[in-house]
């Protein structure tokens, strides 16, 4: 039985609800007992007592695409130290995919990941196929059984279309999610950055917009076939937006992400062959990026992840075609995802529903996460929208410090996150 906490002077908003007034919060076991813009009226109880100094109150981020090392290549990032690095990022919630070595194909994994000790809530994500090596679904059934809460290959498309049916079949009788890297890797191999004229004048191989539309498009009709529970994990490309808003408008249970390197960033930004900009999908157009938030604004995009995927040191310094992909995100997802907002393209409310309540509804999590409801999970993040964040990877808690936003700077700063009631990261006010 923990103190209660008393959340006082807050800017309490919660996008599930639309809520977005002065006021306060209470905790009490690591639930939100009660909130609003009077429930101290009669007084505060005997509690531990935060002033928020005029701060936003909101839930804790839940981020649907996570990548560590554990196992296997833990000198990228631990279960423990991505734990660290979202808490200090008010990520309260993360699904992580299981492109690890082993790859988590086998219900012990599953167990091992939901158990490993992490300042936040650890979610595993189970391989949709053995190995990830395309060739055969998984034992899906046994893996959710063990606590998987949605099937991918990760990073990898499964070429075979009959496999990819077969996987999507098995886990529509189950009522599973399946969550899929869209890209041919046939017109994607070799490619190192988005096919196009500034791919062109670095001299760099290119992985065309079509490689991701054309498997868009494949693997919503075999959903459509199926019946399955579609989430395509990250889109980039203006193409597979079309194909989603046409699979949307005919009522199939399809949904989408899209990363913040995505919203934030376009190929021109790869500049003197950047590798910390190295990323898959590769960062497209501008175009494409503007297309991306303009969905997001629309609500046909139903989530903001980070896509965080560190990589050691001696993986990126090295000539940009040859480096790795994948860039540390934990920490950056809240700002980028603020940016409508600030902007004045979306309220705080609608700016934030993209990264907590929509991905918890994504992930069918029946707990409150994601939400300010009285009984919900008290997973929280306290945060001042309008402070200026200057991004320096020597700042970053992520044991593999690859940001894409290198020297680029935002709004909006953590103070504090609490996971189930306890503080979870502290920063100086």
């Amino acid at each position: 039985m923990s103190r209660p906490i008393a959340f006082v002077n807050a800017r309490l908003a919660d996008p599930a609800s639309g809520l977005d007034v002065a006021g306060g919060l209470l905790v009490r076991d690591g639930r939100i007992i009660d909130l609003g813009p009077s429930v101290f009226a009669a007084g505060l109880p005997d509690a531990e007592i935060v002033d928020c100094g005029g701060r936003v109150l909101a839930p804790g981020l839940v981020d649907l695409k996570v990548s560590t090392g554990e196992p296997g290549d833990e000198h990228r990032e631990t279960i423990a130290s991505a734990g660290r690095a979202a808490a200090a990022g008010g990520v309260t919630t993360i699904a992580l995919q299981p492109d690890t070595t082993p790859p988590v194909d086998d219900p012990a994994l599953v167990e091992y990941i939901a158990r490993a000790p992490c300042t936040v809530r650890a979610l595993p994500m189970a391989a949709l196929t053995q190995g990830l090596r395309g060739e055969a679904m998984s034992e899906m059934a046994l893996l959710a059984g063990a606590g998987a809460v949605a099937f991918t290959d990760g990073d990898r498309t499964v070429a075979n279309t009959r496999v990819m049916r077969r996987a999507l079949a098995y886990a529509a009788t189950f009522d599973l999610l399946v969550a899929v890297h869209c890209e041919d890797p046939f017109l994607a191999e070799g490619g190192a950055m988005n096919e196009g004229e500034t791919a062109t004048r670095l001299g760099l191989p290119g992985i065309p917009a079509a490689a991701e539309a054309i498997i868009v498009e494949r693997d919503i009709r075999l959903a459509e076939i199926t019946g399955a529970r579609l989430h395509i994990a990250q889109v980039s490309t203006a193409a597979s937006l079309d194909a989603i808003a046409r699979a949307k408008a005919r009522g199939l249970p399809v949904t989408c992400a899209v990363s913040a390197a995505h919203l934030a960033l376009n190929e021109n930004d790869v500049g003197t062959y950047l590798t910390f900009r190295k990323l898959s999908p590769p960062l497209r157009s501008d175009d494409d990026r503007r297309a991306m938030a303009k969905a997001v604004e629309d609500g046909l995009i139903d989530a903001i992840v980070s896509s965080h995927d560190p990589q050691a040191p001696d993986t990126k310094r090295q000539p940009f075609a040859q480096a790795a992909f994948g860039g540390a995100g934990l920490e950056t997802l809240l700002p980028v995802a603020l940016t409508p907002f600030h902007d004045g393209r979306l309220s705080l409310c609608e700016a934030l529903a993209k990264v907590t309540c929509d991905p918890a509804r994504i992930l069918r999590l029946a707990d409150g996460t994601g939400t300010l409801a009285r009984g919900a999970r008290a997973d929280l993040c306290l945060f001042d929208p309008g402070a200026p964040r200057s991004i320096r990877r020597e700042d970053l808690l992520s044991r593999s410090k690859n940001t894409p936003f290198e020297g680029l700077h935002f709004q909006g700063r953590v103070w504090r996150s609490y996971v189930a009631g306890r503080l979870a990261h502290e920063s100086p006010p």
